[in-house]
């Protein structure tokens, strides 16, 4: 099906020229002068190269046919990363280099959308927010405001993420994923 390149967003699946390209990024331009364009950084599903490319933002993409479904992750072996579709219990296990970046998020029975072409998982889409235990950061500084600065803090994940300077260890947050951002302190 044919879409205009300015609505491609992260995890859509793309056709050109026969080979299926998983978008990382999608970002639009508007200059002041001349014709908006998208640019798009990919990966080719078939052998994992990355590629970039420019469209003019009301060009035709064209977008490939991919199932979209709800699985919950199970675990990681040697095999990959194993998920569960949770209506029919039937698993599938998806490479690390589908998953790739993204392992990080990945905690016991977390439901993420994965995109499946010709029965061969092809992207993972996590959810927006997720929510994530502070293991380590500095002390917590009398009379030092909330709003001054933020402050470097380890996940339970490995992850390194800044926080605000009244967050301390043992604190669960929410972050997003999309830029591993702290969002807010998570409501118990």
């Amino acid at each position: 099906m044919k879409v205009i390149a300015s609505s491609l967003r992260k995890g859509n699946v793309v056709d050109l020229d026969g080979r299926l390209y998983v978008v990382l990024t999608a970002e639009n331009f508007h200059p002041g002068k001349g014709t908006p364009t998208t640019q798009i950084d990919m990966r080719r599903i078939s052998d994992g190269v990355k590629v970039s490319e420019r469209w003019r933002t009301t060009e035709q993409v064209e977008k490939a046919q991919v199932d979209d479904s709800d699985y919950d992750f199970l675990y990681e072996d040697g095999e990959g990363f194993h998920f569960m579709q949770p209506n029919t219990y039937e698993q599938v296990a998806v490479s690390g280099e589908v998953i790739g970046d993204q392992k990080v998020f990945l905690a016991d029975g977390i439901r993420v959308s994965l995109k499946t072409h010709q029965g061969i998982a092809i992207a993972i889409e996590l959810p927006m927010k997720v929510i994530v235990e502070i293991v380590e950061t500095e002390p917590v500084m009398k009379g030092q405001t909330a709003s001054s600065s933020y402050k470097p803090a380890i996940l339970s994940n490995g992850l390194r993420v800044m926080v605000p300077p009244h967050i301390s260890a043992g604190t669960k947050i929410v972050i997003s994923t999309e830029d591993n951002s702290y969002v807010e302190r998570a409501k118990a």
